[in-house]
């Protein structure tokens, strides 16, 4: 018997295919990545179960679709099989660091499996200081009688924002002052910590981080490394500052190339940390029997479709196609089919990689066979619910789901709040401006209906049922605690 191959399982927020050097994006974000493509497997077109985070993991981890247990289940049920409980019953060591990302804490159902599980959620970051949101009595009382003249209330507006940027916030910020989320330098001064206290058990250890996400503040040194050192963190809160506000069409435009530069650093942050980590596991000779295993939740929007960041209502590539990178030590690298991948796939088709059988209450089927010999797979299906953008919010989970599936040429996107059906031809059109008319490719269309309608009328297993019930007292139990809390809190 062969010796057990380790898993370091990577995922990184708000990260879209296309911003990565290994899947064709010119700028340099992941330079260590790109040379780790040449002896990896990379998918050309991973597609995630549904965004955001919160309707993401549970496909990753749990291979699952997100609603599979119903709407108003968020995150993993109580005693469901995940890809750590597996490795764990099978003997391995497992840890996860997750850079403060609420969707992924232990409330959750995400630290089953690991006998470490830190999601810093408890600690004290260096917040900056936010712009004054209550206006003076004599400001409220200037733009009431601004706003009286529509054109008057805007400038107004503007002139507000602008102080409240430029004046009243101070001015010796650093980027690490403004950050909202650990760097990956602290996530993976963790790992590399973690991995020094093992003996020579195999592992899995599950890194996620958030250096791209909003608010972009990235490190100055990863601003360098792009080659953007001017940046300077004043600047880059008056951006994120405009463009997680209202300034109009117009002002969001001019601040988009900056805001991506931001981004983009953050990735590259991500890179140069994983570089780091992966020297430690090579010096200590365990790189050769690890399994590494590069994706994201979700990608972010940057006005493609004139949308920002990431909601449960955007159907578009640039939120559902994520990277996926791919090296299995002694496994022969192959061209990989063009087909779309679902993420529920991965947490199988890595357990067979490491010699496994995963657990029968996956939904995703192993796909291994296939990864080594070249072959394709069929269509990848994406859900949310399109409304749900704070999932806190029990009503919110209860609304109408947008459900895709897309296969390798065509993708339909079906909207059932409004009564949305649009088919892209994703070949002809790559970036879905124009849906393909109703009249048209009707076979292609009703091929993906009748998938969609596969999917919608599967049948739970008892098993999953029995899930179900467990996630929903858990979660009532949540919110029932939640608001004891705040009826006993004082007023103050």
């Amino acid at each position: 018997m062969s010796e057990p191959k380790s898993l370091l399982l990577v995922t990184v927020d708000c990260l879209r295919a296309d911003h990565t050097g290994f899947m064709g994006y010119p700028q340099p974000t992941t330079p260590f990545l790109d040379q780790l493509a040449a002896e990896s497997m990379v998918f050309p077109k991973a597609i995630t179960a549904g965004a955001p985070t919160y309707y993401s993991f549970p496909g990753i981890l749990a291979s699952r679709f997100p609603l599979a247990l119903g709407r108003e289940v968020v995150g993993i049920a109580p005693g469901e099989p995940t890809l750590a409980t597996a490795l764990q019953q099978a003997g391995y060591r497992t840890a996860a660091y997750v850079a403060a990302n609420p969707y992924l804490s232990s409330r959750f159902g995400y630290a089953q499996g690991f006998e470490v599980f830190h999601d810093f959620l408890s600690e004290q970051l260096p917040y900056a200081r936010e712009a004054p949101r209550a206006r003076t009595r004599l400001n409220r009382q200037i733009a009431e009688l601004a706003h009286k003249v529509s054109l008057l209330g805007r400038l107004y507006d503007d002139l507000y924002f602008q102080y409240c940027q430029r004046i009243a916030l101070p001015r010796n910020e650093t980027w690490n002052s403004l950050r909202r989320f650990p760097a990956a330098n602290v996530l993976a001064d963790h790992a590399c910590g973690w991995l020094k206290s093992l003996d020579d058990e195999p592992f899995f250890l599950w890194l996620h981080f958030m250096d791209p996400h909003a608010p972009y503040y990235p490190p100055a040194e990863a601003l360098k490394a792009m080659g953007k050192e001017r940046a300077s963190p004043t600047r880059g809160r008056y951006l994120n500052a405009t463009w997680n506000g209202d300034p109009g069409a117009r002002r969001l435009r001019k601040s988009r190339d900056e805001i991506v530069v931001l981004h983009d650093a953050g990735i590259r942050w991500v890179d140069n940390q994983l570089a780091r980590l992966v020297e430690s596991l090579r010096s200590s000779s365990r790189w050769n029997s690890c399994m590494f295993v590069f994706t994201a939740d979700h990608g972010e929007e940057f006005l493609d479709h004139g949308g920002r960041f990431h909601p449960p209502s955007c159907a578009y590539q640039e939120i559902l196609q994520v990277p996926l990178l791919v090296r299995v030590p002694g496994a022969e690298k192959k061209a990989l089919s063009e087909s779309p991948f679902s993420l529920v796939h991965l947490a199988p088709t890595i357990l067979e990689a490491l010699g496994m059988d995963a657990p029968e209450e996956f939904e995703g089927r192993d796909y291994w066979s296939e990864v080594q010999s070249g072959e394709g797979w069929d269509l990848a299906v994406s859900e949310s619910i399109g409304r749900c953008t704070n999932p806190m919010d029990a009503q919110k989970r209860l609304g109408a789901r947008v459900l895709v599936v897309q296969d390798r040429k065509f993708k339909l996107v079906l909207g059932f709040d409004n009564q949305q059906e649009d088919l892209f031809d994703l070949q002809r059109d790559p970036h879905e401006l124009e849906p393909v008319p109703i009249g048209a490719e009707r076979s292609a269309r009703g091929r993906l209906l009748r998938a969609a309608l596969h999917h919608l009328e599967r049948r739970p297993s008892q098993r999953r049922r029995e899930f179900a019930i467990r996630a929903r007292i858990h979660q009532i139990g949540l919110e029932w605690d939640h608001s004891k809390m705040r009826s006993e809190t004082p007023a103050s």
